[in-house]
């Protein structure tokens, strides 16, 4: 196997000693242990670093399900690379602030670790797959350790439904996707995201092609939190706070992201899809930035600030696909693309000032006991480092200089400008609504900064006296604060190494018409309309922040009550409730009931199969004469059911039963079936023994209760269901219109090895199907065993 799959699946092998590594080594923080995981990877990653060309893409594979066409296809390219390096990165400063935040003798470790692990692997599992079912695996896996995370503290009611909504949103967003991928294998006759692309010219003339693009980007957005499915993100808080920082404004939330930018070379020039990128990501700003204004609590403010930027990023990449219009002309092709440039720059810039800001929130509720922005204030002077960090990402942020952040706006609104002056018909609200959007940034940064550092101290105090975190939780938000400088005094260390290579891979057509692109960021262009606008933010926005009790009354006007929130606690309450009275209805308690139902849906649907595939053909013309003593054993099990039903005694009931299949096992042996006579014997001795056993411990009848009364319903079931049978045993023996598949299996030496074909179809042609069972059987298993173990005495801390 190839090095860099390896280093895919590095952390997961990695996964598999932490538990013990926590046990065996209790005294040494198990953080110290995984760093080594993120340092290794991001050193292996960074050897590729710069990706300029098509011969520096490294392409490598490994057989996973040959005859399905399913292999781990590795691509990495330069955007690929960008994305490895921001997971591997971000997770050495996430695991290593993790160390200092998380006690070793209070929490679980193990169990935080692993997870956190397994989403490091999923993560570089989908940013480098070209396989699109390989994606989606590694996609869905993210969802799962995601789940994981957000669910660590489990005994909080509140992390258990950040979980599950979390889980819900973005995998049902993940199952459209799947169908979104199988219509373009269906399309194309390939699962190869690479190959897909070079069939894109003519792709767009498929029906599937519309369909598939929706779908994939109902994936797209609901893993990025993209309104309507931004609501996820907002309860996903409730994980500790590194994970807050790791997946929420680094990770997994740029996975929709990273996919819209990489299958863009397919559907990109298509205004369906430019203009739902574009739409949905400028109300994502919008509706973000307003809703972040609103909150007290300052980890949901930057939840929503964090979707009100993944909008932003999203709307640019819309903007950028437009440059692979076909009739386009050159020159605004090439102004358009410059929107990627953003997009990509914006990324990186987010990730880094986000990531900042996370830790420092976290600190403060790590050592105050409190994230509620009523009970803080005037805590620049007892902990100014963390008052320092906490100004240089949220005024990156904001857009100010001398940040990085302040760099990616202004590429940001020269996008939107470039798009208005480019575009025909209502494109002048797209650098509007940018406008806006930045204002109400620029606000929620203020309260940020202002509100919780330099702020009259409340009233009600924080649980703990404030003082500065201990120097350990100050390394990883210090290095990113550094780096939120040093893109602004130095961006185009990025722009030919990683932006301009990036580009290329979202952009194939565009770049080899204009002959690559060329992106120079600079801190100052004049006097233009981006500094005039930003100019207006500043002034706008801080007047803003000084009449918040106004702004608060235009807040009120919005009707919460009618939230997305709140229609998907109705949704799933509804269904709850729905599915409560439905059960309450048919699970009665009685197993009478429960037969009626399993055959009278038997009747329904073999008998309705029969008629509606007009399989009632019946040949009696080859069929053997019947002999005296068959006629004996038929009437002999015809008269062991009539007296089994009419038995006053459990015994002779039991014995009745049991000589119907003895009885049966002599037709087996009649027929010469010794193997299926031999089963039959066995069976039945077991059972009959199991009755006779349960049937010692059940409660005498009464008198009046030895005879079942009479039921009509009981007798048209077991009349159809005996005739239902009859019939599919008649119309087994008629002539088939078709081969019958048993042929197939009658090979089975040849095909699979196995001279016994019920042992070949289970092992080997239902070999999947016999696997599931067994996971699922052991997964019941876990949960019984872990219900007996934990369920008395629940989880005891560490």
């Amino acid at each position: 196997m190839s090095p860099i799959i390896l280093a895919v699946f590095f952390p997961f092998a990695f996964a598999l000693i932490v538990p013990i590594l926590f046990k065996v080594l209790r005294r040494i923080h198990t953080g110290w242990f995984v760093l080594a995981v993120p340092i290794l990877l991001f050193g292996y990653f960074i050897r590729f670093y710069p990706i300029d060309g098509p011969e520096d893409i490294v392409v490598q594979s490994a057989a996973w399900i040959p005859r399905l066409d399913i292999e781990f296809a590795i691509v990495l390219d330069s955007l690929s690379l960008l994305f490895a390096l921001l997971i591997t990165g971000m997770g050495c400063l996430v695991v290593l602030y993790s160390i200092f935040y998380l006690s070793k003798e209070r929490e679980a470790l193990h169990n935080f670790y692993v997870y956190l692990l397994l989403f490091m692997g999923s993560m570089l599992g989908a940013v480098l797959s070209d396989h699109m079912l390989a994606l989606y695996t590694f996609w869905e896996l993210t969802s799962i350790s995601s789940f994981l995370l957000i669910a660590y503290w489990y005994q909080r009611r509140n992390s258990r439904y950040g979980a599950l909504k979390s889980l819900l949103i973005t995998m049902t967003g993940g199952f459209a996707m799947l169908l979104g991928m199988l219509m373009l294998r269906a399309a194309t006759g390939t699962y190869s995201i690479r190959e897909t692309i070079a069939l894109a010219d003519t792709l767009g003339e498929h029906p599937l092609f519309l369909p598939a693009m929706a779908l994939i980007l109902l994936g797209a957005f609901a893993k990025s939190a993209q309104f309507p499915f931004h609501i996820w993100l907002p309860d996903a808080m409730e994980a500790p706070t590194p994970i807050s920082a790791y997946l929420h404004s680094a990770t997994m939330v740029k996975a929709g992201i990273y996919l819209v930018a990489r299958l863009t070379p397919i559907f990109g020039g298509h205004p369906e899809w430019s203009w739902s990128i574009v739409i949905v990501g400028l109300l994502t700003l919008l509706w973000g930035s307003f809703t972040a204004i609103r909150q007290v609590d300052l980890k949901a403010m930057l939840a929503f600030s964090t979707v009100s930027q993944l909008g932003l990023i999203m709307s640019l990449l819309g903007i950028g696909s437009m440059a692979l219009t076909p009739d386009m002309a050159h020159g605004q092709a090439v102004l358009l693309s410059g929107a990627v440039a953003a997009a990509l720059f914006h990324l990186v810039n987010h990730s880094i000032f986000k990531g900042c800001l996370f830790m420092v929130i976290g600190i403060l509720d790590h050592e105050l006991g409190t994230r509620d922005i009523r009970r803080l204030g005037g805590l620049a002077a007892v902990m100014p480092v963390s008052f320092t960090l906490a100004v240089i990402g949220a005024f990156s942020m904001a857009g100010l200089p001398p940040f990085g952040g302040f760099l990616s706006k202004e590429m940001f609104f020269t996008g939107m400008l470039d798009a208005y002056r480019t575009l025909e018909g209502w494109t002048m609200l797209l650098p509007a609504v940018a406008w806006l959007a930045s204002v109400l940034t620029f606000v929620y940064c203020m309260i940020l900064v202002f509100r919780v550092f330099t702020g009259p101290k409340p009233e009600e105090l924080p649980d703990k006296p404030p003082h500065e975190a201990p120097i350990g939780m100050l390394i990883s938000p210090s290095v990113l604060a550094a780096a939120v400088v040093l893109l602004f005094f130095a961006p185009n260390i990025l722009s030919g190494t990683i932006l301009e290579p990036s580009m290329r891979a979202i952009l194939p057509q565009t770049a080899e018409a204009a002959d690559g692109f060329h992106v120079h960021i600079a801190p100052w262009h004049g006097f233009t309309a981006e500094v005039g606008m930003t100019a207006g933010v500043v002034l706008i926005g801080a007047y803003l922040y000084r009449r918040r009790r106004w702004l608060e009354r235009v807040r009120d006007f919005v009707p919460w009550r009618w939230t997305l929130n709140r229609l998907f606690d109705w949704t799933l309450a509804g269904m709850e409730r729905i599915s409560l009275k439905f059960t309450r209805f048919y699970m009665t308690g009685f197993t009478g009931h429960y037969f009626a139902y399993i055959f009278g849906f038997l009747i329904l649907l073999a008998g309705g199969a029969l008629i509606a595939l007009q399989a009632l053909r019946f040949d009696f013309s080859d069929l053997s004469p019947i002999l005296p003593y068959e006629y004996a054993l038929g009437g002999s099990v015809v008269a062991s059911a009539v007296y089994m039903l009419f038995a006053r005694s459990r015994i002779a009931s039991i014995i009745a039963l049991s000589a119907i299949g003895f009885l049966v096992a002599l037709f087996f042996i009649i027929f010469r079936a010794p193997d299926l006579a031999l089963t039959q014997f066995v069976v039945e001795t077991i059972s009959t023994a199991l009755f006779l056993l349960c049937f010692v411990f059940w409660p005498k009848l009464k008198e009046e209760d030895g005879r079942l009364p009479f039921r009509v319903t009981r007798l048209l079931i077991s009349v159809g269901v005996g005739a239902v049978m009859t019939l599919i045993g008649l119309a087994a023996i008629a002539p088939r219109p078709f081969e019958s598949i048993a042929r197939f299996f009658e090979n089975s030496y040849e095909l699979a090895g196995a001279r016994n074909i019920v042992n070949a179809i289970l092992v080997d042609f239902r070999g999947f199907d016999t696997m599931l069972e067994i996971v699922v059987l052991f997964m019941a298993g876990l949960g019984v065993y872990s219900l007996i173990r934990f369920g008395r005495e629940g989880r005891k801390d560490g």
